[in-house]
């Protein structure tokens, strides 16, 4: 109802939180987010900044953008036809069915979601349409020709949170997108299937092609073009949320593809398996390396709910957490390896996370 009054809707300073930083966290409490991924209420959603407006879109499709951002953020609605793609009846099912991410470049609003594909059978899925601040018409530039069935799937195991849906540009001619397994772990080493991968769209074209693979649940991405590397968060299983590293240079359509170990290594754990009977199908070794798979850059035991990662300097970088409600901050030395992590808590759910003007916007959801 709220969306299809195409009413403004606005945000008011709560509150200003001194961090363990020095940095001051400003707060806005944001109305009209009435549904969340995690926690039903108060909403979750997604940010992005594009010529000094500030973008948002709750989990279930309201679009805005504000063109100021002090003491008062009043967004102006913009019309659309998000819903067209999943609405009212997969809401419905479950929370965790929601669009996944915002991304906006040159001119076109790019939109993922979680795309019911079949009677509950489901993938992730990217949608665009050209920025008009009045109305945006969205169509689809993705879609997978397969999809995993919440019910009806081979380990009987499903979770709409393992979606993944990150999307950055890699070029003026490609986006890349992360997909999740969906908890169909075996699908990460199936290179005919886009689960469990990092995939490379041709926005000419629509055609795709694996960019990177062996990923459980991938929530954040950044393209570093000076120092010509990808960093890619992801959620482990029990412990075992990682960051890694994909080095451009190194990547070539006639190598093998770059394949960073899921799901048979891991620092984690499965969260239940009393006969072990998953260890004997996905092993979680520790080593990646030992088993020709990439060694992610830092894993995280115990997990931290990893989300979206950010540059913030030469080789400094900051990523946000769901679970642990912390900013984490870190650099790259000579070799690429993490040195100088602190932790900053903010003590809400991070959700979203974008550098823009030498400051933090994050979306939090508690």
């Amino acid at each position: 109802d709220f969306k299809k009054s195409l009413n403004d809707f606005n945000t008011k300073k709560k509150q200003e939180v001194n961090l363990s930083n020095g940095k001051i966290l400003s707060k806005y409490k944001l109305n009209n987010f009435y549904a969340g991924i995690n926690n039903t209420i108060p909403g979750s959603g997604y940010i992005d900044l594009y010529k000094d407006d500030l973008f948002v879109l709750s989990a279930r499709g309201i679009l805005g953008y504000a063109k100021n951002f002090e003491n008062e953020i009043i967004f102006k609605q913009i019309n659309n036809n998000l819903n067209d793609f999943i609405g009212l009846e997969q809401f419905s099912k479950r929370n965790w069915f929601s669009f996944k991410d915002l991304l906006i470049h040159d001119d076109v609003v790019f939109v993922s979601f979680t795309e019911e594909i079949e009677e509950d059978c489901w993938n992730t899925s990217v949608v665009f349409g050209k920025l008009d601040n009045d109305k945006v018409e969205f169509n689809k530039l993705f879609s997978s020709k397969d999809c995993i069935h919440s019910i009806n799937n081979i380990d009987k195991e499903f979770n709409a949170h393992q979606s993944g849906g990150r999307m950055i540009i890699l070029d003026e001619n490609h986006l890349l997108l992360s997909v999740g397994d969906y908890r169909s772990r075996f699908l990460a080493q199936d290179k005919n299937s886009v689960n469990g991968k990092i995939i490379k769209i041709n926005l000419n074209n629509k055609i795709y092609k694996i960019f990177s693979m062996g990923h459980r649940n991938p929530q954040g991405l950044y393209l570093d073009k000076k120092n010509n590397l990808i960093l890619e968060t992801e959620h482990g299983p029990k412990g075992g949320d990682e960051i890694n590293l994909i080095k451009l240079d190194e990547l070539n359509d006639d190598k093998d593809i770059p394949n960073y170990g899921w799901p048979i290594a891991s620092s984690g754990e499965h969260y239940k398996d009393p006969n072990g009977d998953k260890y004997q199908k996905y092993p979680l070794y520790n080593s990646h390396s030992k088993y020709g798979f990439i060694e992610p850059l830092k894993s995280f035991v115990p997990s931290i709910g990893i989300s979206e990662i950010v540059k913030i300097g030469e080789k400094n970088y900051v990523l946000g957490s769901l679970g642990k409600k912390t900013l984490y901050f870190f650099k790259l030395d000579d070799e690429n390896k993490i040195i100088d992590l602190n932790k900053v808590e903010v003590f809400e759910r991070i959700r979203d996370l974008k550098y823009y003007d030498n400051k933090l916007f994050l979306f939090l959801e508690d």
